[in-house]
């Protein structure tokens, strides 16, 4: 599949620990994305790409070895009106099997304290989503019965993309959930960008 566009490419990893929130918001503001809602082109069949449970890319077989190709491949994933997952350029449309969601949340940050808080997620594409409106947290039951956090990347309802929250960053944000609710009281969540994301209990 052609892509026109390299910046994803040659853009360098942000780190999140060396950011302010108004500085991860610029840089999540200044990500253009192609307009792929706009593209309406035909069926070509079957991209030969999944992305598995873990969030990995994979090709004909064989994972994707090369993370800035799959930040440029997810450049250009939606979903259509049926659910399904498809990458589009303005001259093709492939779909692509996706086991879970397609992005994975790899770390958080958190900025100010009860209905102050913002909560920053850097993906593995390296996208920066800051939790809010926008951009819920939801929770969904594993097969194990644990719980499932994902956080709306892009995309409107029903079928937005999703990004599975990495079980290392969900014991973060309930390890500031218990505290924020020890010194506040109050139900189990967090708050970010004025919204509230409560946790199952």
């Amino acid at each position: 599949m052609a892509a026109g566009a390299d910046e994803p490419i040659r853009r360098e990893p942000p780190d999140l620990r060396g950011l302010s929130l108004a500085d991860i918001a610029r840089l999540a503001a200044e990500r253009r994305l192609p307009p792929v809602e706009t593209w309406n082109p035909p069926d070509c069949g079957h991209s030969g790409m999944r992305i598995d449970r873990s969030g990995t890319w994979w090709h004909a077989g064989s994972p994707i070895g090369r993370p800035a190709l799959v930040r440029l491949f997810s450049t250009i994933l939606r979903r259509e009106p049926d659910g399904r997952f498809v990458l589009v350029t303005p001259v093709e449309k492939l779909a692509i099997d996706v086991e879970d969601a397609p992005f994975l949340a790899v770390e958080a940050m958190s900025e100010g304290e009860g209905r102050e808080r913002r909560i920053a997620f850097r993906l593995a594409t390296d996208d920066l989503v800051i939790a809010g409106p926008d951009h819920p947290l939801r929770f969904a039951a594993g097969a194990d019965g644990a719980p499932r956090p994902y956080l709306h990347v892009r995309g409107a309802a029903p079928w937005p993309l999703e990004a599975l929250v990495a079980r290392p960053v969900f014991y973060e944000l309930a390890a500031w959930a218990l505290a924020e609710q020890e010194a506040q009281g109050g139900p189990l969540g967090l708050w970010s960008d004025g919204a509230f994301f409560a946790f199952p209990t």
